[in-house]
């Protein structure tokens, strides 16, 4: 939501005032109430209008109270500051801590990280994990072409003939209405045993392959069988690679026909819905089958072109677009007389996911009218792809075309645009029934090496749009080996729930001729793929000694980040890549853009920078100092970062050779040891192979000793650097108990625990009790607190999280507590380093009654309190006028952390604007907070609820009783056609019926991917104490505030409001659900990126003569009408789906 203006709410800053003796709490009047106030801030020299600053007299009866003078706040924060200062002295720790340190320096080595050197070291390992993989790839790719040139096409190939582990075969058994089920299958087809292999996280057999073949394939049809049957032999090299690389992972041959073959074995992940995979339209076979793409797609919407028809053209742009990558570019436009882009792009953008929602949101706006010209869009669309002034993918031009018909050739606009060169590929879609000489739109995809489809009904655009892939990768085929190279690819899901990979790519080309002398195959055979999981990958960045916001990344040529901490999509479509650009991963500013195009361009860099990091909570911000160091990954598109924090440059590394030590340090992990020693916490690491994992830190540690108790920390099976530094650190967060907890009294400073957390894993938490409500993350490098205090100066004042749409806090057992932390600062030799963080937990009932006498005229909480008489003039303060004042002190992010109003205490955590909204505007307008807004592009968003558009058919054609009693309306195509969009419509069922009716019910639907709208506050560049009026007509109010030193603290003293009508200006701070940046804006300002380095657009000898095909079977007179009675009857029988596949295809 938009901050409002800042008229009503907004401030008027004053001077220091010796008083405002403002008597009473009636309305104030005064010049410029009411009046709008702008930001910045007037200095504070300025004079307030003479008026106010007039002495005014108490009305006869009434107690004499002013508004505080500034120098009395200040005293009040100065008391503030010194009570917490004074406590974390005591209880805190941080000095003995350091004293705890030195005193056991012998234990401990100081070493550094050099980032140069750690960045080459992790890209070169990265480099040769991913060239183990090439070689398998090249070894797969090189048998597949030469098993495929040796194999004999038979054209009598039967079902029974070919063996093999069919990976749907179990889910079609379980499915009663399943055709293998219904007819019985002939081929014979293998059941298999599995077990279950963590590497997959699934069930495997490593003895076979496995085969999917889309739905909408027959598997018996003599294609896919010749195909099964050469692809067979790929088996033994599967099995081969794997003896050779025990890391591998899926080894996958993506055929051009549909078919996947993949190893090892396991059954196929069918959902509960029509399964519609096709590896075909996987974002790694399309970005191997081709090179880059600069498509225009122009859609004729002439009135001839209506109700089943123009639907048919919708779904088949979709269907288009979704052919598409992030390496391709794109535009879409309608014509009729005219050409007009569908959308508000205006020029080629780039086929990213969220501009493909803007294409298909468009499309269906398209509405048919006024006369077919061809010349309008063919126009259109040359002087799109001739604009050299945007960025663009300058490899694959092509224009795609969808019309029901047309007469018209545009010969003169080819001549003009696209011949002699024709450096454009044009591909024609005849859409729907009709009569048209469809002659025109062959000879304009033949005489521009292109290709003609036909789309008569629904169930053939899936096939045809996808197709054209074929006539793109002729130019790779014949370039031969230049064009056998490895890509990797965007971060996307793995449909067989590895999780997140990235996959290495590899053309397979079909090395056959037709006979002697004839000219070299130009078809792609398919592509090869091995998969690498992201978490492989990680494995091989160093984490811990980097410090808790110290981390790795990596990014691709488009900028999108292959590796880092914040790629956490919460919900995954396995049908698109994960695309999270680097600057959408963290905070954009002008450094990271040049860091960010530094890496796209293959460089190596160093850069210290000052930036904004969003906390892990995502509630604050905070302005830190990194280190950026990024280098190439040679033989990859990638490029990989390291980021490391000043303080992070060191770290300890445990020298535990005395074992009698390493007992007794293990000692204090026992939970017999935590009565008097305080709870242990212990950081969910893998300490050891072995090592059981737990969400439950209880059941962990538990484990942990088990192992303990067998193995030593030196043990081979162990990380030695994690265990030691576990020990050492429980180690030393015990003798801090022993030197300073065990003789504190918590109950005399009202604290409910003290804390120490370390580098090393060990979170400590005294008295043990405590430990019952302890609530953070047992990983300290996970613990919002924890890498607050280490960037941050000082105290952080950490309050219980607080949504706005939960019940209040419960108050009961004095339970509740507001977390104070602070970083341990070492200083060895010249070294510094942060290897611990230390606090306390105040008790928020007690600390609030403190708060009120603090900032108070009194010194003490039994001190009497002073009267004020009507003969006498006195200041308000926070304790004795908390029913007139309002005292409060707001963290950095805005949050209420104590307040002198008992019925604002179970608000503690709370964005200060649910609180007072009147005030928190004040203060943003007056610069004490900056808002920073960005978007969360990987949030996961329940489905919307269903709209009244109930489950009527959508527009299926209908024949009339002329057609019935027209003998030529039965053998034409639209019979037919009619046959296939009931069989398509049953498969495909949101075709008839409307998607909310659809989804209802359905334990399928759960959350998508979405966007949401973040909004943080920080300080702002205000840092002194500070007087304002809220300027509000009558309802005018005082107020002071004044950041605390040495704290993330504002404290705030404000009169109370007296009416509400203030109340609209009210600053959000929740997460909201957002459509994004405006995409029309963006385009007009694209990032940088670069497309693949090797482009295959052209090749001299390209036969271009195989250009068009009609429909893929003709229909049969007796066929047809036995189907229409079955139809008019309401039975339709299952058909048998037939193959669409080039004539060329029979090897």
């Amino acid at each position: 939501m938009a901050v409002p203006a800042r008229t009503c709410g907004a401030s008027r800053p004053g001077p220091a005032r010796t008083a405002f003796p403002w008597h009473g709490r009636g309305p104030r009047p005064g010049p410029g109430a009411g009046r709008p106030v702008a930001r910045p801030p007037r200095p504070l020299s300025l004079l307030l209008p003479p008026l106010l600053l007039l002495p005014l007299l108490a009305a006869p009866g009434a107690s004499a109270y002013s508004f505080p003078q500034q120098h009395t706040m200040q005293h009040w924060a100065r008391r503030l500051e010194q009570e917490i200062d004074g406590v974390m002295r005591i209880f805190g720790g941080v000095q003995q801590l350091r004293e705890v340190y030195k005193d056991n320096r012998n234990l401990f080595e100081v070493q550094e990280n050099e980032p140069q050197k750690l960045v080459e070291k992790v890209a070169g390992d990265i480099e040769s994990l991913l060239d183990r993989k090439v070689q398998a790839l090249k070894r797969l790719a090189d048998a597949a072409e030469n098993f495929q040139k040796a194999h004999r096409w038979q054209d009598n190939i039967k079902e029974e003939d070919i063996i093999y582990y069919d990976a749907k075969a179990d889910a079609e058994l379980d499915d009663p209405e399943s055709e293998d089920v219904e007819k019985g299958s002939k081929a014979s087809i293998l059941r298999l045993d599995f077990i279950e292999d963590s590497n997959f996280k699934n069930k495997v057999n490593y003895s076979y392959t496995a085969v999917q073949i889309p739905t909408d394939i027959y598997k018996g049809s003599t294609v896919i069988l010749n195909e099964l049957n050469w692809t067979e032999a790929l088996e033994n090299v599967f099995i081969e690679n794997r003896r050779q690389d025990p890391t591998l992972l899926w080894q996958v041959f993506g055929s051009a026909t549909g078919v996947t073959r993949y190893y090892p074995a396991t059954p196929w992940r069918a959902p509960k819905k029509i399964d519609l995979y096709d590896v075909r339209r996987r974002p790694w076979y399309i970005q191997g089958a081709s090179s880059p793409k600069d498509m225009v797609i122009i859609v004729d919407v002439s009135g001839s072109v209506s109700g089943l028809t123009l639907k048919l053209m919708k779904t088949s742009v979709c269907e288009m677009l979704d052919t598409l990558s992030d390496d391709d570019y794109v535009n879409v436009a309608s014509f009729n007389e005219k050409a007009q882009p569908v959308s508000c792009f205006t020029h080629l953008v780039q086929a990213n996911v969220r501009n493909k929602k803007v294409f298909k949101e468009a499309v269906q706006g398209m509405v048919a009218k006024g006369t077919t010209g061809y010349k309008a869009g063919f126009e259109y669309a040359f002087d799109q792809l001739q604009n050299s002034n945007i960025t663009r993918a300058n490899c694959n031009k092509m224009i795609m075309m969808f019309t029901d018909g047309g007469e018209d050739r545009v010969q003169d606009v080819f001549e003009k645009y696209n011949w002699p060169n024709r450096t454009v590929r044009v591909f024609t879609f005849s859409v729907g029934q009709h009569n048209y000489d469809v002659t025109p739109l062959q000879w304009m995809a033949c005489a521009n090496k292109g290709y003609y489809f036909e789309i008569p009904s629904i169930g053939a655009i899936r096939i045809n749009t996808q197709e054209y892939l074929d006539v793109l990768g002729r130019p790779m085929v014949l370039a031969g080996k230049e064009a056998k190279q490895v890509q990797w690819t965007n971060v996307y899901e793995d449909a067989l729930g590895l999780g997140l990979v990235v996959t290495g790519t590899l053309p397979v080309f079909n090395l056959t001729q037709d006979g002697p002398g004839e000219k070299k195959n130009q078809l792609i055979l398919g592509v090869m793929g091995i998969d690498v999981a992201l978490n492989d990958i990680k494995r091989l960045t160093p984490n811990y000694t980097l410090g808790a916001n110290g981390y790795v990344f990596a990014i691709d040529l488009n900028g999108y980040v292959l590796l880092h901490p914040n790629l956490k999509p919460q919900t995954t479509n396995f049908r698109e890549p994960v695309t999270l650009d680097f600057l959408d991963a963290e905070l954009e500013d002008e450094n990271k853009e040049e860091i960010r195009r530094s890496m796209i361009d293959g460089n190596k860099g160093h850069k210290q920078i000052r930036t904004l990091v969003k906390s892990l909570d995502e509630r604050y911000i905070d302005e830190v100092m990194r280190n950026y160091t990024w280098v190439p990954i040679r033989s990859t598109n990638y490029s990989l970062g390291l980021v490391l924090p000043p303080y992070s440059t060191f770290y300890l590394q445990a020298n535990l050779s005395d074992q009698i030590l390493q007992v007794k340090y293990f000692e204090f992990l026992l939970p017999s040891s935590f009565e008097s020693e305080g709870h242990v916490f212990i950081a969910p690491r893998e300490y050891c192979k072995d090592l059981n994992a737990s969400d439950n830190n209880t059941e962990f540690l538990k484990n942990f000793i088990e192992l303990m108790e067998k193995v030593t920390p030196d043990s081979k099976q162990c990380n030695n650097f994690l265990l030691h530094n576990l020990i050492l650190d429980t180690g030393i967060t015990q003798q801090l108990v022993e030197r300073v907890w065990r003789d504190q009294d918590l109950n005399t400073y009202s604290l409910l625990a003290v804390f120490a957390a370390t580098d090393g894993g060990i979170t400590r938490v005294f008295p043990n009790k405590a430990a019952e409500d302890w609530t953070e993350n047992p990983e300290p490098f996970n613990a919002s607190f924890y890498r607050r205090s280490l960037d941050n100066h000082g105290y952080v004042f950490k309050p219980p999280h607080q949504d706005a749409l939960l019940r209040p806090l419960e108050l009961e057992n004095d339970t509740v507590g507001i977390l104070v932390s602070t970083a341990v600062e070492l200083s060895l030799g010249g070294r510094t380093l942060r290897p611990a963080v230390v606090g306390v937990k105040l008790d928020l009932e007690a600390w609030a009654e403190k708060f009120k006498v603090l900032a108070s005229n009194r010194t003490h909480q039994d001190q009497p309190q002073k009267q004020c008489g009507p003969s006498s003039h006195c200041e308000m303060d926070c304790d004795v006028n908390n029913e007139d004042l309002l005292c409060v002190l707001i963290d950095d992010g805005g949050f209420l952390v104590l307040s002198n109003q008992n019925h604002q205490w179970d608000q503690v955590g709370r964005f200060f604007s649910e609180v007072d909204a009147n005030l928190m505007l004040a203060l943003y307008n007056n610069s004490f907070y900056t808002r920073k807004e960005s978007y969360d592009y990987q949030a996961a968003c329940a489905p919307q609820p269903p709209g009244n558009l109930g489950a009527a058919p959508r527009g299926i054609f209908v024949p009339t009783i002329a057609d019935f009693l027209n003998l030529a309306w039965w053998t034409s195509a639209a019979a037919w056609s009619l046959f296939q969009q009931l069989l398509y419509g049953l498969i495909y069922h949101s075709w008839f019926q409307a998607e909310p009716a659809e989804a209802e019910g359905n334990p399928e639907v759960r959350e998508s991917s979405c966007v949401m709208k973040q909004t943080q506050y920080y300080f702002g560049s205000v840092n002194a104490s500070y007087n304002a009026i809220i300027d509000c007509g009558n309802c005018s109010r005082l107020f002071h505030a004044q950041r605390l030193t040495n704290t993330n603290l504002l404290f705030v003293v404000a009169e109370k409001p007296l009416c509400s009508q203030c109340e609209a200006g009210r600053l959000l701070q929740k997460e909201t659900h957002s459509d994004g940046p405006e995409q029309c804006e963006l385009v007009q300002r694209p990032r940088y990126r670069r497309g693949p380095h090797i482009c295959f657009d052209y090749n001299a000898t390209e036969d271009t003569s195989d250009c068009g095909r009609g429909a893929s079977f003709p229909p049969s007179l007796g066929v047809l009408v036995s189907l229409q009675l079955l139809l008019l009857l309401g039975l339709p029988p299952r058909p048998q789906p037939q193959v669409h596949a080039h004539a060329s295809r029979r090897l």
